[in-house]
């Protein structure tokens, strides 16, 4: 069971939801599940094997339950980090541990540098730093292209140049750039446009994500133990290859984690991973 709590801010309203037993009855620090754009539904199946300690989701501001009133749709780490920071305050009950997957290990990232005192382990799965690869500039035009498909044929075409994308395998090349435009018909994916452009994986939105530079000055000073996570299925394509360029830029190695990128999924979104495993992992990473 969970409850669902919402903290007004004076810019959004942040929806989160408290799973297990309260923070001042669980032997171990609260775990927040942190993802971007993913919300708090993507986390189902890894918290209920997490059933001893709370387990803490949210919609990240603008997303999903998030209402935000700040006139802005664009999704930025340091702003996500002063939302996490103030549900670490609501639940009176820090340091918390963190995992944040994807663009949610970017806000997790920024939330160290910011309120190091928040956070006492966090495993960041698979960080989409796009600078933190040795081909970042080509990766930066195979993300612009994916955008550009989205913009100009919407949904499918963009969700379809997208999966193209992150199911490349090692450096950006010219052999990338020479393929012909996915197809989204192939794919399973709709081909007739029905005019959005406000996708926050396709569109311009979530750029502050992608391009976001980790304070390593800050993260090495701060007392969190901070552990990059790779999955084992996905080392060579872009969301594996920024989490071992993450790594290097802190000064270790990536920890490999079972299955994919969505390694911790049950049957949330058809994309299922080895989510037993998976806990399995992440509980010996945080008991460290």
């Amino acid at each position: 069971m969970a409850t669902t709590h919402t903290l007004e801010t004076p810019e959004a309203a942040i929806v989160y939801d408290v799973h297990g037993p309260a923070p001042a009855e669980s032997p171990r620090p609260p775990l927040l599940l942190v993802g971007q754009p993913m919300t708090a539904e993507g986390f189902g199946t890894l918290a209920s094997h997490f059933p001893d300690r709370t387990v803490v989701t949210y919609d990240p501001r603008g997303l999903g339950r998030s209402v935000r009133t700040d006139g802005r749709d664009d999704h930025v780490p340091a702003v996500q980090a002063g939302d996490l920071h103030a549900v670490v305050q609501a639940l009176g009950a820090g340091p918390v541990d963190v995992f944040g997957s994807s663009g949610g290990a970017v806000a997790a990232l920024a939330l160290v540098a910011a309120h190091p005192g928040d956070v006492g382990t966090l495993v960041a799965h698979e960080p989409p730093l796009v600078r933190a690869l040795p081909d970042a500039g080509a990766a930066e035009r195979a993300a612009q292209g994916m955008r550009d498909a989205y913009q100009a044929k919407g949904f499918g075409a963009g969700m379809a140049a997208f999966m193209a994308m992150g199911s490349w395998r090692g450096e950006f090349t010219d052999d990338y750039f020479a393929l012909p435009p996915a197809d989204p018909a192939q794919a399973g994916l709709p081909t007739e446009d029905d005019g959005r452009r406000d996708d926050p994986l396709l569109s311009e939105r979530s750029l502050a994500v992608t391009a976001y530079e980790p304070d390593v000055e800050a993260l090495a000073a701060a007392p969190t133990r901070i552990v990059v996570a790779v999955g084992e299925e996905s080392r060579e394509v872009f969301t594996g290859r920024a989490a071992i360029g993450t790594a290097a830029l802190l000064g270790q190695e990536a920890t490999v984690f079972p299955s994919h990128h969505g390694g911790f999924l049950g049957g949330e979104f058809g994309y299922a991973g080895q989510p037993e495993a998976f806990a399995r992992k992440l509980r010996e990473v945080l008991e460290g």
